[in-house]
């Protein structure tokens, strides 16, 4: 089989992009697969569920909404990223630099912006944050869906928005390469952790090509070291898909307090 590869969650910038191409081609040359690195030519959904899927990375809430059903854990990075600790992480909760708003209670009837349905960054754990403060399942003047963080913190900072959820690692990237962007905005809060944004195989990866790439991820961070303290790791996690269920807790949350969705 000719395996495919791709990294589509983190290139904040297209010479981060790069970055994470070049690890990643560091990864598979220690392997040593019939692997090429492609840019996804679908929608996420299918492109994770591809039969010859060798690595990628997703979000755990698809992941938690059936993914899981289709491919394998091969471990969760781990960032050097204030909202992170160890292989969990959090949103932070942001506005623009010269807002009026201070906490997430201050943002009642103000203008939200997220990024993505199926984001436990941008959107469960926002939910999960606003729930204890919605009355009537309602708590927000308006909300809009950008499509991208980057979009979010630009619609924050040009005032198409007033709030949004980061995730911390991206908000982190976007400090060290678009400072600018992250002058314009202020933080407010975080969202409770969960588990990061795991790398993934198709559940036709046998062991011994997981484990070997397990062996690959630890062995990039000892050879480039500044390499990967440009890209923020600093080790990775074998987490359970249990450890997940975090994710799907704090959508239950979430609803059980009557909030079942951004609004």
């Amino acid at each position: 089989m000719s395996w495919i590869a791709a990294l589509p969650m983190y290139n904040v910038t297209p010479a981060l992009d790069l970055e994470w191409r070049e690890w990643l081609d560091d990864v598979l040359r220690r392997i040593k697969p019939a692997c090429r690195i492609v840019e996804p030519d679908e929608e996420l959904h299918g492109f994770w569920r591809r039969p010859n899927l060798l690595i990628s990375q997703t979000c755990g809430y698809p992941l938690m909404q059936g993914l899981h059903a289709q491919v394998q854990l091969i471990a969760t990075p781990c960032f050097d990223a204030p909202g992170c600790d160890g292989a969990h992480y959090s949103s932070v909760l942001v506005t623009r630099a010269d807002a009026r708003f201070d906490s997430l209670a201050s943002c009642r009837g103000a203008r939200a912006v997220y990024n993505q349905d199926d984001s436990n960054s941008g959107m469960n754990a926002f939910r999960h944050a606003v729930a204890p403060l919605a009355r009537a399942g309602m708590f927000f003047g308006a909300v809009l869906r950008t499509g991208s963080h980057l979009g979010s913190l630009r619609a924050v900072a040009d005032n198409r928005a007033d709030v949004a959820a980061i995730d911390c690692v991206t908000f982190a990237f976007v400090c060290d390469v678009l400072p600018e962007l992250a002058r314009r905005v202020r933080a407010i809060g975080t969202t409770a952790a969960s588990p990061g944004l795991p790398l993934i195989a198709s559940a036709n990866v046998p062991p011994a090509t997981i484990a070997a790439l397990r062996n690959a991820l630890n062995e990039t961070l000892t050879s480039r070291p500044a390499r990967a303290k440009r890209l923020r790791l600093t080790g990775f996690s074998t987490l359970p898909l249990t450890d997940y269920a975090r994710i799907g807790e704090l959508e239950s949350e979430a609803r059980a307090a009557g909030y079942a969705r951004l609004g």
